[in-house]
């Protein structure tokens, strides 16, 4: 009689990786925490906090003020983003605390004589800063459902600006890139460099000074400290100095808001993501409508059938949000109930020719431009509160400006308005009234920090950074989850696919797709473009038997890493 090993091999197996949960793998595993970023120092900085007693609330808090230092790129205090919290009851809630048209903004700003966009100036130089949002969101949470001092939250992030950290190869990269831009990019010429005045190398230990000394504004004064005192006369002499329009009135009128959740379902999980001005939430749950009305066992995975069907979802969803979508304090009649009812998901499912790529029309649907570089971050504590947290600077490095004396990047989120009211064409350019600047209007954004719940417990935490494309890779990903029942490491790793609406392309990770699929998706009409990758996916699961936590970093993010105890 044969013995099967397999069940007791599983049960070792269990037994090292959560005595080894804090190395680095494809998953790492948890019993009472977890922190996933795409900093390996920032995980560990939240794994800390919880380990010192904090929530999930505070660990959230802690990492995105070490990733403001560890990983610049996008994470920030010049930002803004959005935060989905779960307690450990089941209740929900959101933190918008998206970045905000300065007073002085107008419909037309970035429009020459002509009504034509002046130099991409809505993306580049300093009219293209909103108010940033990161500190008074944070400061929020902190003040609703923290449960550390502030001060044990900020310190971290102080020290590893203060005292430095090994520069890596990641960031040496994007210093010799700024090297060779010195009249285009002068304040990132200098960011990286050592207290020598060199760029610094990899292994060295990089120092903030300008940084850690704005922290630590922030540290002794909360959100004030940002939003008042010598930061924010310091901002607002840096805006004058330089064309920008951002005062010390916008500073101090910023606030953060708390918001009701939107919510889904799909086949027994509760999905709770961010209302507007995010347009995450709203597309994610249309998407998963959608999903719900598909023969998945007559559908194999990957195929030309499954991409199309994915892919016209997609097209169908960006309609909708860039007609519908914007500032909910600005627009009170969005239809947010029937965008993430059922019954439209099946007005919109019954439309999609199975045969066919649909055809996008510009004189009726559209999309807007959004920048790449955020950056996400999922936790859990040991009492079951989680956290999906998504902020931004927008593009790469955001407005890449900053004053020497504050140390950190400004973004460049109001590119992310529709800049020609009215005007859409095939392109990028939409004009829907929705999304039109207004003085202290939060623009539309795609985040899509998302908690997936099952009998009010958390099952899933996930968000990625990718600009436009946040959407459909969290979207993915949660499928994979929920359908396909893939391991979150394979749920993040596999063939992501895009489609926005307008330009009408379905854009494909290069060299994940098969021959025969992209020759099959061509037949049936669709334009199709390869990418290197799409999103940077940071997510955790949480069996709901066991309670083991499992934890996921792309590998798009090289420097990330999933880190629970």
């Amino acid at each position: 009689m044969k013995t099967n090993i397999k069940p007791l091999f599983n049960i070792l197996l269990g037994l090292f990786l959560f005595i080894n949960s804090s190395i680095s793998l494809a998953q790492s595993y948890a019993k009472n925490g977890m922190v996933v970023t795409a900093s390996k120092i920032a995980s560990q900085t939240g794994v800390d906090i919880l380990k010192q007693g904090g929530n999930a609330v505070d660990a959230a808090i802690a990492t995105a003020f070490a990733l403001a230092v560890t990983h610049p790129t996008a994470g920030n205090i010049g930002g803004g983003g959005f935060m989905v919290f779960m307690n450990s009851e089941g209740k929900t809630t959101t933190i918008d605390f998206r970045e905000k048209a300065p007073l002085a903004a107008t419909e037309t700003m970035f429009l020459d004589e002509n009504g034509k966009i002046k130099d991409d100036s809505n993306h580049t130089g300093l009219l293209a800063v909103g108010v940033p949002g990161t500190v008074a969101g944070l400061y929020l949470a902190y003040q609703k459902y923290g449960k550390l001092p502030w001060k044990d939250l900020v310190q971290p992030a102080i020290k590893l600006a203060e005292n430095g950290f090994e520069f890596n190869w990641t960031l040496y990269g994007e210093a010799l890139y700024f090297s060779s831009k010195a009249d285009e990019f002068p304040f990132m010429t200098t960011y990286f460099n050592n207290e020598k005045g060199e760029i610094s190398q990899p292994g060295d230990t990089w120092k903030q000074h300008a940084l850690a000394n704005t922290l630590k504004q922030i540290r002794d004064h909360g959100r004030d400290g940002f939003y008042k005192g010598e930061v924010a006369k310091k901002i607002e002499d840096y805006m004058k100095a330089n064309g920008g329009i951002i005062t010390t009135e916008d500073l101090a009128k910023y606030d953060a808001i708390e918001r009701e959740p939107i919510k889904g379902s799909y086949k027994g999980y509760d999905i709770y993501g961010m209302p507007p001005p995010s347009s995450g939430g709203v597309a994610l749950i249309e998407l998963m409508n959608l999903m719900e009305l598909v023969d998945w066992d007559n559908i194999e995975f990957n195929s030309t059938e499954y991409v199309h069907i994915l892919a016209e979802a997609m097209r169908r969803t960006f309609a909708d949000r860039a007609e519908f979508l914007g500032d909910p304090d600005f627009n009170l009649d969005m239809p947010l109930d029937r965008l993430t009812s059922k019954e439209h998901a099946k007005n919109r499912f019954e439309n999609i020719n199975m045969e066919r790529a649909s055809v996008s029309d510009s004189t009726k649907f559209g999309q807007i431009y959004d920048g790449k570089n955020t950056t996400h971050l999922s936790v859990i504590d040991k009492d079951g509160n989680a956290v999906s947290l998504t902020y931004t600077l927008e593009n790469w490095y955001g407005v890449k400006m900053g004053s020497k004396d504050l140390g950190f990047i400004f973004n460049n989120e109001m590119g992310d308005f529709n800049p020609i009211p009215g005007f859409t064409d095939s392109g990028w350019l939409i004009g829907t009234n929705p999304n039109l600047i207004a003085p202290e209007k939060r623009m539309l954004s795609s985040m899509t920090p998302t908690i997936v719940a099952k009998n009010d417990k958390p099952y899933l935490i996930i968000g990625s950074p990718g600009g436009r494309t946040i959407i459909n890779t969290v979207f993915q990903t949660t499928l994979n989850v929920l359908e396909f029942n893939m391991p979150i490491h394979k749920a993040i790793e596999v063939m992501k696919i895009h489609h926005q609406w307008l330009p009408d392309e379905l854009i494909y990770e290069d060299d994940l797709m098969s021959p025969d699929t992209r020759k099959g998706l061509e037949a049936m009409g669709h334009s199709l473009k390869a990418t290197g990758y799409l999103g940077a996916l940071m997510g955790i699961t949480i069996n709901p038997e066991s309670n083991i936590i499992t934890g996921a970093s792309d590998s798009a993010r090289p420097e990330g890493a999933a880190i629970g105890y």
